[in-house]
């Protein structure tokens, strides 16, 4: 198992206003789309996004749109060049002024969707503008998140930044290009507790054998939630020690696949 992020995904309360939204700010085209009878998934990123980039999936629930954002998950990331370039020409396309380069200490800057979801800028010299950097969530105990995603998934420490309040932790798959998708666990040191809300959705990793690694994961003693057989044998989920849902996927059984040739 890689440990490689395919994709995160986002609830949306007007499809055709966040893909919009996407699309002409972000530059995203739609890569695979799923039509089921309550609700539609888009599958959305660069046209240039790297083999190990992730995508954005965002669903649509077609009886309405998410009720609560919670506050268990944070934020996407997106790499630009230059945040502020970036900031100004989102500024200039008509998005809302949310957090600013300054307001930030003029590292990274943060914008909302129309469903109120945070994407941050962060200035990288790697990967196609505005694809998938990282996403955030939120964790009440940093040692058993960290030792969730080294352990169950075989990601690597990757980066960490602790203030007098809190501590970013980073995890990236062992052996991933730096394009791929890394995930920030964020620590509060006041010992809060989190609303997972319905607006995010899940993270998602691509496995070599849904079966075979799905085995790997109960045996590190991962949570069986979504076993492959109650998802038709085609993905499966587990979740982490706060609850955040992490599909597995094997990408290359797909059919229809992604990406067809």
């Amino acid at each position: 198992m890689s440990g490689t992020l395919d994709h995160v995904m986002m609830r949306v309360a007007d499809l055709d206003d966040s893909l919009d939204w996407y699309r002409s700010h972000l530059d995203y085209e739609e890569k695979d789309r799923w039509e089921a009878d309550d609700f539609t998934i888009v599958y959305l990123g660069p046209e240039a996004m790297h083999d190990d980039g992730a995508m954005l999936e965002l669903t649509h629930n077609h009886d309405g749109g998410p009720n609560e954002m919670g506050d268990a998950w944070g934020h996407i990331a997106v790499r630009v060049d230059d945040v502020y370039d970036a900031y100004a020409e989102l500024m200039d396309a008509g998005v809302e002024d949310y957090r600013d380069p300054d307001s930030c200490g003029g590292g990274y800057a943060f914008v909302t969707d129309p469903d109120g979801h945070e994407v941050e800028l962060v200035e990288r010299d790697h990967g196609a503008r505005w694809s998938l950097d990282h996403t955030m969530i939120r964790v009440e105990d940093a040692d058993a998140a960290l030792g969730f995603w080294v352990r169950k998934f075989g990601h690597v420490p990757a980066g960490r930044w602790e203030s007098d309040t809190f501590a970013n932790y980073f995890t990236d798959p062992a052996g991933a290009p730096p394009e791929a998708m890394s995930v920030e666990l964020t620590y509060n040191y006041d010992g809060r507790s989190y609303e997972m809300g319905d607006a995010w959705g899940h993270l998602c990793v691509r496995v070599d054998g849904l079966h075979d690694d799905w085995s790997r994961l109960m045996e590190r003693g991962a949570a069986d939630y979504r076993d492959p057989a109650s998802c038709d044998d085609m993905y499966a989920f587990t979740t982490d020690q706060d609850g955040h849902e992490i599909e597995l996927i094997e990408r290359e059984s797909l059919s229809p696949p992604l990406f067809p040739e």
